[in-house]
């Protein structure tokens, strides 16, 4: 899998490596956003990490405008902010991070903000870029019509520097597109989900795609399908998609926010919010021929629930994530999920200065 699209995954924490190197965790606070406000506040997404150790991130709100920043946290723990969106042309919340190129550019989206307002009082959000001295340029503007609607999810990037990602909502049936931007600004709308229930081809992709070195591109809906409880997707290099897989909205898992990552012998892995044995999540498989394994079931308690985010995986195949709920004090964990399904915590936040 590309580099561009292990970084891309906004709702996947990259920095849980570092806990997952030895059980029982530890935990180190990097930067606290708390205070002052306009140094960001409220991180949805993860953050990328450059060869010199430094961090990269947004912010979903906060700010000057309060409407978000993207941050540098560096080595020592020092934040600067390297763009505070003011919710205009320039764009507002953004809900995913940021991936990076080999000039050190930085690239995202916002949900709402922008130039154009055709569905939204407060603009249908941008595609941004931000040079390595703080600039920021708007790659792209939706409307919020056939082209798309506030992104929730980020880019990924291939070698000839176009961009992929998702629109949760906009398209054909206001339901949602994946799209393409070349280096020129031109967006291509690559599919346009119809979000028909029972039997549709998905509807609200929250998270964004991943790319195989063929060129397909891998992902979620939040809702749509069958049960309308979200699908994992493949979509081909001419725009037709394939459904690998339709959520029951049973054990087998309901409404994944996050997206996928796939192995070297084609199998994705990712997690729902809901379902399961207990309806707090599940972290899941999906081979190449479309059959899904669930390799957990939260069982809401100290092992967590309720998973936003997907998983990254090691070498060995061992899986990573967060959960949102759950733990010793009910404010999420970190976990990991090895080969077999047996699930450890390695680290249960308490809800205050951690």
């Amino acid at each position: 899998m590309e580099r561009t699209s292990l970084l891309s995954f906004a709702w996947a924490l990259a920095l849980i490596a570092i806990a997952s190197a030895q059980a029982p965790a530890s935990e180190i606070v990097l930067h606290n956003f708390g205070s002052p406000a306009p140094k960001g506040a409220g991180p949805w997404a993860g953050v990328i990490r450059d060869s010199a150790g430094n961090l990269y991130g947004t912010t979903n709100t906060g700010g000057v405008s309060n409407k978000g920043v993207v941050y540098k946290v560096d080595t020592t723990g020092r934040q600067t902010v390297l763009h505070s969106f003011t919710g205009g042309a320039d764009g507002g919340y953004p809900y995913a991070g940021v991936i990076g190129d080999s000039a050190g550019n930085l690239y995202g989206t916002t949900c709402q903000g922008g130039t154009t307002n055709v569905a939204a009082p407060h603009g249908n959000g941008v595609v941004y870029k931000l040079d390595t001295t703080g600039p920021e340029t708007v790659l792209y503007n939706f409307t919020g019509g056939a082209d798309g609607g506030c992104p929730v999810a980020g880019v990924i990037r291939d070698s000839a520097g176009n961009l992929y990602g998702t629109a949760q909502s906009g398209g054909t049936a206001g339901t949602g597109v994946v799209y393409k931007l070349d280096s020129t600004g031109h967006e291509t709308v690559l599919f346009s989900f119809t979000g028909t229930w029972g039997g549709g081809d998905g509807d609200g992709p929250i998270a964004g795609v991943i790319r195989d070195p063929a060129g397909n591109l891998y992902g979620t809906t939040f809702n749509g399908g069958a049960a309308n409880a979200g699908v994992v997707y493949r979509l081909d290099t001419t725009g037709h998609e394939t459904l690998l897989y339709t959520f029951t909205g049973g054990a087998d898992g309901d409404c994944p926010m996050a997206g996928v990552i796939r192995d070297s012998a084609g199998n994705l892995y990712g997690t729902t919010y809901g379902g399961g044995a207990t309806g707090r999540g599940t972290v899941y498989k999906v081979d190449s021929t479309g059959h899904e394994t669930v390799l957990y079931s939260f069982p809401v308690g100290t092992d967590g629930g309720d998973p936003y985010a997907g998983v990254i995986g090691d070498s060995a195949g061992n899986l990573y994530g967060t959960t949102t709920s759950g733990g010793t004090a009910n404010a999420g964990v970190v976990y990991k999920v090895d080969g077999a399904g047996h699930e450890t915590v390695l680290y249960t936040f308490t809800g205050g200065a951690d």
